[in-house]
């Protein structure tokens, strides 16, 4: 992270882009992860500390997470960490995952999600876990929880956050046919709240931001919490059993056989 200077100075890691203006008390967060901003461990290793670095930091009260690759917000977990490893990596990688969620869902920084392509999955995950989301209007833009597809579940965690969200009926069909809602029924069903045109994605996220931060701080983060501890103290004590879970789940050869398959067909694809 680059230190002193102005308050409107750059600092990257390899694949996150920060870009904090201290004189609003906002950092933009940019996921920049070629081809599809995938959650690779390192991007979820260097996005939790860019993170947490902002929360230490009074100046900030507010983070943008948005993508630097227009089109695409995320493709959501790096299928790549969940195939042909070992159970130490899968542990590893789970690990960054609930860490991820663990910090986002209940910071007390105004997190926007300013969602400026699709946001399949993890991508969807990450969205949810912030305080508003905005859609850019492109019917390519797809947003969903769509892990039965490609043979896998979403963990209880992924289900609270989305039931949290959109409720008990529309996420049970959801996640049942792993559906990726387009901005239109995203909107309606309440995935996201706003959907606008994609040159106005970034100032809209601005504007909603200013007034979050309208709302004293203090007043604002228990409210947060008190909405949301909960379901984070339900993550928590599960943590452990969610992690053996995975491991256990992703290394039978079934799932492994679907995962390679699938990996296969989108690489006939990107050929």
């Amino acid at each position: 992270m680059a230190g002193g200077g102005d308050g409107a100075r750059r600092f990257a890691n390899h694949r996150v882009l920060v870009e904090p203006d201290a004189a609003t008390g906002v950092a933009v967060m940019k996921l920049r992860n070629p081809p599809v901003n995938s959650l690779s461990l390192e991007l979820l290793t260097e996005f939790v500390i860019s993170l947490e670095k902002l929360e230490n930091d009074k100046t900030f009260r507010g983070v943008i997470i948005t993508s630097d690759r227009p089109g695409i917000f995320s493709a959501g977990l790096d299928l790549t960490e969940m195939c042909g490893k070992n159970p130490a990596h899968y542990a590893e990688y789970w690990k960054a995952v609930q860490e991820l969620w663990l910090r986002l869902y209940p910071s007390n920084l105004v997190l926007v999600a300013a969602i400026n392509g699709a946001s399949p999955a993890g991508g969807c995950l990450m969205s949810l876990a912030c305080d508003y989301r905005i859609l850019a209007d492109n019917p390519k833009y797809v947003i969903g929880l769509n892990e039965t597809l490609i043979g896998i579940i979403a963990p209880f965690w992924f289900k609270d956050i989305l039931m949290n969200t959109i409720g008990h009926r529309a996420s049970e069909r959801a996640l049942q046919l792993g559906l990726l809602f387009p901005p239109a029924e995203a909107l309606q069903v309440g995935m996201v709240d706003q959907v606008v045109p994609e040159d106005q994605v970034q100032s809209t996220a601005l504007s909603v931001m200013s007034q979050w931060m309208a709302i004293p701080d203090y007043a604002r983060q228990l409210t947060k919490i008190m909405m949301r501890k909960a379901t984070v103290d339900h993550m928590i004590k599960q943590r452990e059993a969610d992690l053996q879970n995975f491991i256990s789940f992703i290394s039978r050869d079934s799932i492994q056989k679907s995962l390679q398959v699938y990996l296969e067909k989108l690489k006939q694809k990107r050929g």
